[in-house]
């Protein structure tokens, strides 16, 4: 039977969040409910709150969580009620075209993230006679929501739920972006810009898979602090700075990669991460700017002549059912800083304290724990 639930919604753009009591219906087939346990503040739902994300609103906010399976509907077979799982923003069915083909980061049953509505056409949270969708056909910002099976990754029980959490999205999103989509390798020189949740993460990537110079750029001091903890070698305030430091210490040969994950993506970041790679250099985008805006423009030549590429990463290339637990095995081996990952705890209520510390640079994740 429908249940209610406590959730953090916006009703539309340019308005903070609003605690509201919602009501959540049964999961249907290959759908499961969830009792979530733990919420990453990740900048892509502030994105929605500032009209920057093509989204349905009203929307329920959240899309790393991590938590118990407490029911689940006809034919689901990946996991049981009682079962400890963390959700992959991304589904992936593992059966679809880009699911076989080892892509599961652009798995078909993915397709309304942006309206939260189920592949039936339907939706599960309900304000008053108002359907409402949850980010990612998530919702994480809730106490309980109904997702997809596909959705649902197992959870080892010695992994806290606030640890992983961050697992569903951020954490992949940055080392994947390095490890896979930028494919960092031994000895190479890489630009990071934005060191927030998701470009810490692609400096332990880039640390990790053997870079020499792992260069971070990121105006605020206590990020650019936090980013020697997870593997940075040199940090800068500014692009300008880095790239002198760059021409200097590759003797004019510039950098092999530059990653651009700052928590609003513009022009003059892609501008100077184009600019900072050498020849045969790769840029990869993994942020998003405002609505609208036009980040990568610049002459065809500043591509040509030097043969540089520019890709876009989504999911940083991770195939969530086998990545999250191969990065969760590193976190357990010590390989893989996650706890330091997050800087401070938040009740649902404090979720817009949260992102304004978030903007603040006083954050690296700020992570939701529900009270039931």
């Amino acid at each position: 039977m429908p249940i209610t639930t406590r959730a953090a919604i916006t009703r539309r753009a340019h308005t903070p969040w609003e605690i509201v009591e919602l009501r959540l219906d049964e999961p249907k087939a290959h759908e499961v409910r969830v009792k979530f346990a733990a919420s990453g503040l990740c900048h892509s739902d502030d994105h929605i709150t500032r009209g920057d994300a093509p989204v349905r609103l009203p929307v329920v906010g959240g899309h790393e969580g991590a938590g118990i399976v407490e029911s689940v509907g006809p034919h689901v077979r990946r996991v049981k009620p009682g079962d400890r799982i963390v959700c992959s923003y991304i589904p992936a069915c593992g059966s679809c075209r880009p699911c076989s083909t080892g892509h599961q980061n652009m798995c078909e049953k993915g397709l309304n993230a942006g309206t939260g509505m189920f592949l039936d056409g339907t939706f599960r949270f309900h304000l008053d006679d108002e359907d409402l969708g949850g980010f990612c056909t998530l919702g994480t910002f809730s106490q309980y929501a109904v997702v997809s099976e596909w959705a649902c990754i197992p959870l080892a029980e010695d992994i806290p739920f606030e640890i992983a959490a961050l697992v569903g999205c951020g954490v992949p999103t940055g080392w994947g972006s390095a490890v896979h989509a930028a494919g960092v390798r031994a000895g190479q020189t890489v630009v990071v810009y934005g060191a927030g949740g998701v470009g810490s993460n692609a400096v332990q990537g880039a640390r990790y898979a053997g870079a020499k110079n792992v260069v971070v750029v990121d105006p605020v001091e206590f990020k650019r602090d936090m980013a020697k903890v997870f593997g940075a070698t040199h940090t800068f305030a500014d692009a300008r700075s880095a790239h002198e430091f760059v021409v200097e210490t590759t003797w004019g040969q510039l950098a092999d990669h530059a990653i651009c994950t700052p928590g609003v993506l513009t022009e003059e970041i892609v501008n100077a991460a184009v600019q900072v790679t050498g020849k045969a250099g790769k840029v990869t985008v993994t942020a998003v700017g405002k609505l609208g805006d036009r980040a990568v423009h610049f002459p065809a030549g500043m591509l040509i002549g030097y043969q540089r590429q520019i890709r876009g990463a989504l999911f940083g290339d991770s195939n969530p059912l086998y990545d999250v637990p191969r990065l969760l095995n590193l976190y357990r081996a010590g390989d893989l800083k996650l706890d330091e990952l997050v800087t401070r705890r938040y009740s649902l209520e404090q979720v817009n304290e949260g992102y304004e510390d978030m903007l603040e640079g006083k954050n690296i994740r700020g992570v939701i724990v529900h009270e039931h």
